[in-house]
C-alpha cells in the first residue's frame, strides 16, 4: 500500500471516527438531503451539524450542492468504493497472513 493510500485512509477513518458523523452517513444513504432535513433528523443545531459535514466533505464521503439558499447533500460513491476497497484488501491479507518469523 502507498503512502497516498495509507494517507486517504487515515482521513476516511478519521471522519468516520465520530458518532454524528456516521449518523450523517447513514441518513445519506437514503439519497440527498437538505441541511435542514439532517438538522431535524439528527435532532442537532447547524453549527454543530455543519463541523461535521465540513469534516465529511474534506473527506470526500459526502458531496454538496446549492440550490437557491439551500444546501444538499449525498454519498461520494467513489469514496466509499475506495473505503470499501481498502478493507476488501486488509480483510482478504488477514484470511491469508501467515507470520514466516517465529518468536523463539
Amino acid at each position: 500500500m502507498t503512502t497516498k493510500h495509507r494517507t486517504n485512509a487515515a482521513v476516511l477513518f478519521h471522519a468516520l471516527s465520530d458518532q454524528t458523523r456516521v449518523a450523517l452517513i447513514e441518513k445519506l444513504k437514503d439519497g440527498e438531503q437538505c441541511v435542514c432535513e439532517l438538522t431535524d433528523a439528527l435532532h442537532t443545531g447547524q453549527s454543530r451539524l455543519s463541523f461535521h459535514l465540513k469534516v465529511l466533505k474534506e473527506a470526500e464521503l459526502i458531496h454538496d450542492r446549492r440550490e437557491g439558499r439551500w444546501v444538499y447533500y449525498a454519498l461520494n460513491r467513489e469514496a466509499l468504493a475506495d473505503l470499501e476497497d481498502f478493507v476488501r484488501e486488509l480483510k482478504d491479507a488477514a484470511g491469508r497472513t501467515v507470520s514466516s518469523k517465529r518468536c523463539e
